[in-house]
């Protein structure tokens, strides 16, 4: 049969279509012409090292001169991450690439960890300057070292030499505690390497350049958060990173020194970002290596730092945490205050339920509370002012010292809160004798375990006990007392307020 032409090229048309399916189903890698890589791939990466810019903050900041610098390195490209271009707008160097950190409406969420091709990479702070062959040594060092807990080269920028700390985060706790590192200034990388440096927790107090692979450094929640060097720091501690020191320097850009404005314009920049990376990070407490502690939260003037209570179980439970320390302290600071007051009005009180658990068990609050609870005998309301014009009103008192003492909205009963705006606080439950009975009741019952009628004798008289660095009032036996409302054993086998919704 004779095939024509029209014939003869549709047939190699057909085969040639084959012939490209194939191409692309069976050898993917093949040619440029069979490959075509997926949007969103992370490109495989190459030999060498990527400059991220990132710590600078206009309109002082030296970020052109900067990139300059390190772009006049041979194949190392720069990169300036910032959520905008830097302001004022300044000509960076041919090659040095904007990459934008914000969500914008209109484009794909920001890839940062797209643009980086090198396995590794380099954090560099604004005014350092580029050594020539320092970034390879960093790195050589960083693949020498037998010691898989090395994650991050670090090297100072300038004369000041980086504090070098121990660092331990507990996430349960939201503590940060750093303390004075054991300097290792004999440490090898390697047996057959003769770098030294000291292995640090934490670096604090002078910039330095980060060096670590780009693995590594994307594989951190918050990969490019400011400041680098504690974000870092931070990171590297919940995985047991450690951060080696060398003894080799960056030079510091000899500019002008800045004016006393700007001077406070930039460190004012360096407490939002600090604030908005432990916010972010959930670090509510940082102990610091004298044993001094620096606060974040809880303050009067600041909301409490967790939502609506539901179930008796607060949000920070179901995300594995406990009470945060700050609202510990402030919770404490109200309960001191309100028994305080209790106390001078002649005011018959004791502690109640968990509160009273926590003072037998621990001589505190029990680390995943989130409030206080107090009894106190009804007839003696009157004698405390606070209740008195809150009873008599109906609306809420302030007290001279900040502490809003109000009614609750769920029942009759009265709570004192660390301030108007942290609502932290103290539930003071009034009880009093069943008529008929030797049993102390009272007019709300919200279904708590320990939500029962028991007999007087438990107050009469009262004792005390040992609570969050004062001594407060008690049932005369608190064991036979607690296991009276919560069953035999409960002060040796502590659970969460409802094990029903998260077991301890």
């Amino acid at each position: 049969m004779r095939i024509t032409p029209c014939q003869a090229a549709l047939a190699a048309a057909i085969a040639l279509n084959l012939l490209l399916l194939l191409c692309s189903r069976l050898v993917p890698t093949a040619s440029p012409q069979c490959h075509h890589p997926r949007r969103g791939a992370v490109p495989e990466a190459v030999p060498g090292v990527t400059v991220i810019l990132r710590d600078f903050d206009g309109p002082d900041h030296d970020v052109a001169a900067t990139a300059r610098s390190f772009a006049s390195l041979p194949g190392v490209p720069v990169l300036v991450a910032a959520e905008v271009s830097p302001y004022p707008p300044v000509p960076l160097p041919a090659g040095v690439t904007v990459l934008s950190l914000r969500p914008e409406p209109h484009r794909p969420p920001p890839r940062p960890e797209l643009a980086v091709r090198t396995r590794h990479v380099a954090l560099v702070p604004d005014d350092a300057r580029a050594v020539p062959g320092l970034l390879r040594r960093m790195r050589d060092v960083l693949e020498a070292t037998s010691d898989a807990t090395i994650k991050v080269v670090a090297a100072a920028v300038g004369q000041r030499r980086p504090r070098c700390l121990s660092l331990e985060v507990d996430i349960k706790a939201w503590t940060a505690r750093y303390g004075h590192a054991d300097h290792q200034s004999d440490h090898k990388s390697d047996q057959k390497s003769d770098h030294h440096g000291d292995l640090c927790g934490a670096l604090d107090g002078a910039p330095a350049v980060l060096l670590l692979r780009t693995r590594d450094l994307f594989s951190l929640p918050f990969p490019l958060s400011r400041p680098v060097v504690t974000s870092l720091s931070l990171q590297a501690a919940t995985r047991g990173w450690r951060l080696l020191l060398l003894p080799a320097t960056f030079p510091l850009s000899p500019r002008p020194p800045l004016s006393p404005h700007a001077l406070w314009r930039a460190q004012t920049a360096l407490d939002a970002h600090r604030r908005a990376l432990l916010e972010d990070f959930g670090v509510k407490l940082e102990v610091l290596p004298d044993g001094s502690r620096r606060w974040h939260g809880c303050a009067k003037d600041t909301p409490r730092c967790f939502g609506t209570v539901r179930w008796q179980t607060p949000e920070y439970l179901l995300a594995g945490r406990w009470t945060p320390p700050c609202c510990l302290r402030a919770l404490r600071a109200t309960a001191r205050h309100v028994l305080a007051q209790l106390e001078a009005s002649g005011i018959r009180h004791w502690l109640e339920g968990g509160t009273l658990l926590g003072a037998v068990r621990l001589g505190d609050i029990i680390p995943w509370d989130y409030d206080v609870d107090v009894g106190l005998y009804l007839e003696d309301v009157p004698k405390c002012p606070w209740l008195a014009q809150v009873a008599s009103s109906g609306g809420p008192v302030e007290d001279p010292e900040g502490f809003l003492w109000e009614k609750a909205a769920e029942g009759e009963f009265f709570r004192v809160h660390f301030s108007r705006a942290n609502r932290l606080h103290v539930d003071l439950w009034p009880f009093y004798v069943r008529p008929g009975s030797a049993l102390m009741t009272k007019d709300t019952w919200l279904g708590h375990r320990q939500d029962v009628e028991f007999p007087e004798s438990f107050l009469v008289p009262l004792g005390t006990v040992p609570f969050a660095g004062a001594v407060a009032k008690a049932p005369n036996d608190p064991r036979a007392f607690l296991e009276f409302k919560f069953g035999p054993g409960v002060i040796e086998n502590p659970e969460y307020p409802n094990p029903g919704v998260r077991r301890l």
